[in-house]
């Protein structure tokens, strides 16, 4: 099983990526905010952990995250964040893992997918065989994300501004897929880089 890490700034299109790969190639695709929403669900051990760490106005009634105060509580405060983050990412990396094993020992997947947005921050090419850097203009993903998201220009300054450079993703990463012109040709690309790592597999 190859273990390929997608990641890609706010726009650049790494959804439509990851559904060619579903699709076309029966890849198993993992995306790591999906896991963390089920991690933090009520019940949950992070969930109780959560209670214990964070004051009760970022809680639901019943026992779920407030995912709006929360977010309003660490963009706000700092410290805050570093304290979700220090919880979050390393029980979304483990379970990460134990996907990864999991699927290993099943021994029906060829290539297994995990998109994070923190792919490069959080070391996860420590447990991968290479990252994919998704790449389009600026002005493409601001396009996007205003007609797909309705976010203001204000809203994606933000995100971008906090998210690496387009140079510090392109030398992270092993393969950078250009996203910017027709579906049809990125998917050419992502087909040549499939076809790369078959050879690799079956040599």
């Amino acid at each position: 099983m190859h273990k390929i890490g997608i990641t890609g700034g706010v726009g650049a299109g790494k959804s439509m990526v990851l559904s060619y790969l579903e699709q076309r190639y029966g890849a198993a695709v993992i995306r790591t905010d999906e896991l963390a929403r089920d991690l933090v669900l009520a019940g949950t051990e992070l969930n109780v952990q959560l209670h214990r760490d964070f004051p009760e106005e970022v809680f639901l009634p019943d026992g779920n995250m407030d995912r709006a105060a929360m977010a309003h509580l660490i963009y706000t405060d700092p410290e805050e964040r570093e304290r979700l983050d220090a919880l979050i990412h390393p029980a979304v990396k483990t379970e990460v893992m134990n996907i990864m094993e999991k699927l290993e020992d099943e021994g029906e997947t060829e290539i297994f997918i995990l998109e994070a947005a923190l792919l490069i921050e959080e070391h996860y090419d420590q447990i991968l065989d290479e990252l994919w850097y998704i790449d389009a203009d600026p002005e493409i993903r601001r396009e996007r994300l205003r007609e797909s998201r309705g976010y203001s220009d204000e809203k994606i300054d933000g995100i971008m501004k906090s998210q690496l450079s387009e140079e510090e993703f392109s030398k992270a990463c092993d393969a950078v897929i250009s996203n910017n012109r027709s579906k049809e040709e990125t998917y050419q690309e992502i087909d040549e880089e499939i076809k790369r790592i078959r050879h690799h597999l079956v040599v």
